[in-house]
């Protein structure tokens, strides 16, 4: 047996020993820890219930039976990612016991409330069924549940912490305790703010729409008629029209090969796939051959490729309708030559500045400009945007980018080294279709672990878009930090923020704007036109990794911001991919385009729990993120306009479902194969009611002289599904081979109701 067993004594000098067993192969899904002894009771269940899921290890299920003294835990458990516990860690699982058992007071009584705590999540976990509504209010008894449970754990160990203090222990078994205690107030934070995303889920609950009669319809309308439009005020190109895709064309290592001309022949493919857009990387003379140590701004002959390359790849992108964005790096500017001192503080090229044009807060440039408006960049100096030749110069050099080599747009890097004024000034001047900001502020964290509350953070990004005037979009670093922290740690419910609004910096910048309107377990929001969301882009994932989204939930990120409002951006990396995930994003590309989703769609969160995110968008697409099982057909989530949900693209944790008019459920199959037969039922059904119709009233007028006429339809009926499975009937559609059996059958159709036409008008 694949299995491991373990004898331990507890600190209790009259307890017995635990017998612990871990075993691979009596579960198919899960690895199964049996710990077993006399006289250990309820206060083990529940420190090993917290311990192991401190361990980083998911407790699917907790059992414990009692006989003749003898108690025995049984866990079902998994890793993170829903595999079995690999043997490498078993060792860990084991010291994970013995440092339980040694520090829990064992008692076939219960002691604490914790005990009860423990039972009642053990209890609830049991309870919560998929597809029922009363799961909702059987989750937020769970998690009241689990929060009772870390803190009785967290109360067990301060106790533990004031009795060792009181005999005088030695430091460093004081310290071993304060770490349990530490991890487990951790804990116990986390717990409380799942709590707390419970409550916010529930604090607005909308009211079921009454229906409206006639006469306050055409009341509504005959006002509409007579009022006018409301005028808009542009603010900027920021996102683009609203209903932008953008894909990111290149990754850390691009310029290992010749870039532009790897692209030109993939330009078609990208504008079928739903792009409108593409973002290049820095185009000029660069120090590093990445570009983003620029030195000489008009010289485009990079590592990327030629200039006259670049110039084709966007000619040929313009054939497609695709916009190409420009990464402007503009914080700082390498220099070509060293000046006074051997600083490197003089630059070359059509932009021959001196130390003049550097700021002054880093000495190792020697700059004479103004003090930094920004964050310092050590690397390289930092240009002082402040004064006007600076700015005209840049200016000048965008409009050269534009004019002449044909970029449509720019993606300002590193801008929190500069302020947002001068960014509106930059994109006033030149006026792109679009133009967006990297501010990449560190997101809140406690012990390692991603703070609920992210307000303060998305605070900050609204602060720069508000320094630009609006002008600008802004990569949406809040959303990235919160949706893998809560895809990778299963807690789902991080994706409903604490004022019942969607979690990033989208949803701060709309509640300015937008009454949320919230329904359980969640709320109604929109992601504004100034949110770039994204999964990974070359500096937090590629080959520097500063970031990384988790691996094993590329899907479930994608599924959720190429449904979800804002202007979702495809990293490079991620559409050529294999293992699924191309296919995921091409999938979930389609079901936006087919629905035109826009940045302001509107989001009703349907649920947001531990295991399961649920949520509809223009009551036109439902998507599921998580292990939990949801669907809108199970939540009774009518459809509108008659329609139904039909599953349009699925993968692991996660299903997408638009709604569609019946005969569209054919064209929407995602099993090729199945496109024949959907058909052929299809057709059948459509066509045999007038068959019979017209071939009986034959029989009755001729006397069945049309026999023959009623055989050849049915033969050639029959013919049609082999038709149709030999390439008769593609995802395009119908073929011209259908042909065959489809016009002898409607001839055959034709001739029995021409009795019938002759007896009428004859």
């Amino acid at each position: 047996m694949s299995g491991a067993q373990d004898s331990l004594t507890s600190a209790d000098s009259q307890a017995q020993p635990l017998e612990i067993e871990i075993d691979n192969e009596a579960e198919r899904e899960f690895t199964l820890i049996r710990v077993e002894g006399r006289g250990q009771g309820d206060a083990l269940l529940a420190a090993l219930s917290s311990g192991l899921q401190q361990f980083g290890v998911n407790v699917n299920s907790a059992a414990q039976q009692s006989e003749d003294g003898m108690v025995l835990n049984v866990f079902k458990v998994t890793t993170t990612d829903g595999k079995k516990v690999p043997k490498e860690r078993w060792d860990g699982l084991r010291d994970l016991v013995q440092n339980m058992a040694s520090t829990t007071k064992v008692s076939n009584q219960p002691a604490i409330y914790g005990q009860l705590a423990a039972a009642d999540v053990m209890r609830l976990k049991g309870q919560v069924q998929p597809g029922l509504t009363t799961g909702d209010a059987v989750a937020l008894e769970l998690a009241a549940a689990e929060m009772a449970q870390a803190a009785a754990v967290f109360v067990a160990l301060e106790k533990e912490m004031d009795k060792l203090r009181a005999k005088g222990a030695d430091g460093g078994v004081i310290a071993l305790k304060d770490t349990a205690r530490q991890e487990a107030a951790a804990v116990l934070e986390r717990k409380m703010a799942a709590m707390e995303a419970c409550l916010a889920a529930r604090r607005v609950i909308a009211v079921p729409e009454q229906p409206k009669t006639a006469a306050e319809m055409m009341a509504e309308q005959m006002k509409a008629a007579v009022t006018a439009p409301p005028s808009v005020t542009s603010t900027g190109p920021a996102a683009g029209n609203g209903y932008e895709i953008l894909l990111q064309a290149f990754n850390w290592e691009s310029h290992k090969r010749n870039w532009y001309k790897d692209c030109i022949p993939k330009v078609a493919d990208w504008a079928k796939q739903g792009f409108s857009a593409i973002w290049l990387p820095p185009p000029s003379d660069s120090v590093s051959p990445q570009g983003y140590l620029p030195r000489d701004l008009y010289q485009l002959d990079s590592c990327y490729g030629s200039e006259a390359e670049l110039r084709e790849l966007i000619q040929v992108c313009h054939q497609h309708n695709i916009k190409v964005i420009a990464d402007i790096v503009v914080n700082h500017r390498c220099a070509t030559y060293q000046g006074e001192g051997g600083k490197w503080n003089k630059f070359g090229g059509r932009l021959a500045w001196d130390n003049t044009a550097i700021c002054n807060n880093n000495p190792a440039w020697s700059g004479r400009g103004a003090h930094k408006t920004g964050d310092d960049y050590p690397a390289a100096p930092n240009i002082d945007h402040t004064q006007e030749r600076i700015q005209n110069d840049i200016i000048e050099w965008l409009r050269f980018l534009k004019n002449s080599i044909g970029f449509d747009g720019w993606r300002y890097d590193f801008v929190r080294g500069y302020g947002g004024q001068f960014v509106k000034i930059y994109t006033d001047a030149t006026v792109p279709e679009m133009a967006f900001g990297e501010y990449w502020d560190t997101c809140e964290y406690t012990d390692g672990v991603l703070n609920y509350n992210q307000d303060a953070h998305r605070q900050r990004t609204v602060n720069w878009v508000d320094a630009t005037g609006g002008t600008n979009a802004a990569f949406d670093f809040t959303t990235k930090g919160i949706l893998q922290e809560a895809l990778g740690r299963n807690e789902l419910w991080r994706l409903v923020d604490a004022q019942g609004r969607p979690p990033g910096f989208v949803g701060m910048w709309l509640s300015r704007a937008i009454t949320f309107i919230g329904r359980p377990p969640g709320f109604v929001g929109m992601w504004p036109s100034r949110a770039i969301t994204f999964i990974d882009n070359h500096d937090t994932g590629s080959t520097l990794n500063h970031w990384p989204f988790p691996n094993n939930h590329l899907q479930e990120g994608y599924a959720y911001i190429l449904t979800h409002p804002g202007t979702p951006c495809v990293f490079y990396d991620h559409l050529y991919a294999e293992g699924g995930l191309r296919e995921c994003i091409l999938d979930l590309l389609a079901v936006r385009k087919r629905h035109n989703l826009d940045v302001r769609a509107k989001v009703q969160v349907r649920k947001a729990a531990g295991d399961v995110y649920a949520a509809t968008i223009n009551d036109a697409i439902a998507v599921k993120l998580g292990r939990g099982d949801w669907s809108p057909n199970s939540a009774r989530i009518e459809a509108p306009g008659g329609k139904q949900w039909v599953r349009a693209c699925n993968g692991k944790d996660w299903a997408c479902w638009e709604a569609v008019k019946r005969k569209e459920r054919y064209e929407r199959a995602k099993d090729v194969s199945l496109l024949p037969i959907d058909r052929t039922v299809g057709n059948l059904l459509e066509w045999m009611p007038v068959f019979f119709g017209f071939f009986w009233t034959s029989m009755i007028l001729t006397g069945g002289a049309t026999v023959t006429a009623g055989w050849v339809y049915v033969a050639f009926r029959a013919l049609y599904p082999f038709v149709a499975v030999n390439k008769g009937v593609t995802t395009a559609g119908a073929k011209p081979l259908i042909l065959i059996a489809t016009v002898p059958a409607y001839g055959a159709l034709f001739a029995l109701a021409s009795p019938a036409i002759c007896a009428v008008f004859f």
